[in-house]
């Protein structure tokens, strides 16, 4: 990929805003993301980020409910392994999850005009039968102020009465499916145990795209034998799927999950300035129209072995705009290979 240089555009912003969903690729190349603010004016930024794109579709900041669904994994029942993904704790990445009312009057004394989305995280969140996810996404959507579900899940827990389910859903409210898929080398999927195979998620993604239903794609960077053309690999593979989200955080060791124990001394990364600068590189590669929904990871201090700087979330968010900065460029100014992506939905 070469590193060419954009010259601004002889337009101004304005003159190339036609809808909430246009996007001129070469402005963006050259002065960032456009987006309208709430005084009509157009402002650039440097990433596609997902608040910024919840707030342009709803009007207003939108904040994820973590919901504990109840649900387990066939990664820890016996069904496709047992144990878990190597890196995965005993609550399934739901560590700050709680009930809905209790979060909502928590967040609305400093957000009165927020929205909710509902976000089942923990575990794998369509690993039932249609009639149980129907009965408890429909409890949630119960309460007014929910406005869409987000919901996570394994791309082969997924079967067609599923998917079914999810297009009707769609149709109804806001939704998104995250699958998380970690790296596409089977060497790596069967070091961390993911127990199912690229295939997989590939049919999965496509099965979802025909339902115009959003599908966010979840990468874990540092992962044990990856090195950087690794990631990259996978973030392409993903992009050429059509993607419509990314999220890409940092391995963290936890303690107590396998990982811990199997890899005693692990480092994924040794410095905040090497994982901003491969996060930079990535997001150079994005397209400008995948939203990003996640660049760091969020895990509770007392838990976190490594790395030792993941917790400083904003020092992390703030090396990377200001290495995009520095750089001069933006989300998409390296993007260059064919993709299968379309904006054919903004429900």
């Amino acid at each position: 990929m070469s590193d060419m240089k954009y010259n601004p555009p002889g337009r101004s912003p304005a003159e190339i805003w036609n809808h909430e969903d246009s996007i001129d690729p070469e402005l963006i190349r050259s002065r960032g993301i456009l987006r309208k603010t709430p005084t009509g004016d157009v402002a650039a930024e440097r990433m596609n980020t997902i608040s910024a794109w919840l707030r342009q579709r709803f009007g207003r900041k939108m904040i994820k409910l973590a919901l504990d669904g109840g649900f387990t994994c066939p990664n820890r029942d016996g069904t496709r392994g047992t144990g878990g993904c190597l890196f995965c704790s005993s609550t399934g990445s739901g560590e700050f999850s709680s009930d809905i009312s209790g979060q909502i009057d928590l967040l609305s004394s400093k957000w009165p005009r927020a929205g909710y989305l509902g976000y089942f995280q923990n575990h794998t969140n369509t690993y039932a039968p249609a009639a149980e996810l129907r009965h408890k996404f429909g409890a949630v959507l119960a309460e007014p102020r929910i406005q869409g579900l987000v919901i996570a899940t394994r791309p082969d827990c997924l079967p067609e009465d599923v998917m079914d389910y999810l297009e009707e859903l769609n149709h109804t409210c806001f939704v998104w499916v995250e699958l998380g898929l970690q790296t596409i080398h089977e060497r790596t999927a069967r070091r961390i145990n993911r127990c199912y195979e690229l295939s997989e998620y590939d049919s999965a993604m496509k099965k979802l795209r025909q339902r115009n239903i959003h599908v966010v794609t979840h990468l874990i960077l540092g992962l044990p034998g990856e090195d950087r053309t690794d990631m990259t690999e996978s973030l392409d593979h993903v992009i050429r799927q059509g993607t419509w989200g990314l999220k890409l955080h940092m391995l963290n060791v936890m303690k107590g999950t396998r990982l811990a124990s199997e890899y005693p001394g692990y480092q994924p990364f040794p410095s905040i300035e090497e994982y901003v600068n491969l996060v930079c590189d990535l997001v150079e590669r994005t397209p400008p129209e995948v939203t990003i929904h996640r660049l760091t990871a969020d895990c509770p201090r007392p838990l976190l072995i490594a790395p030792s700087w993941s917790y400083e979330k904003r020092t992390i968010l703030n090396g990377i705009n200001a290495e995009l900065v520095r750089r001069g460029t933006c989300q998409g100014c390296r993007f260059g290979f064919p993709t299968t992506y379309s904006c054919s939905s903004t429900k």
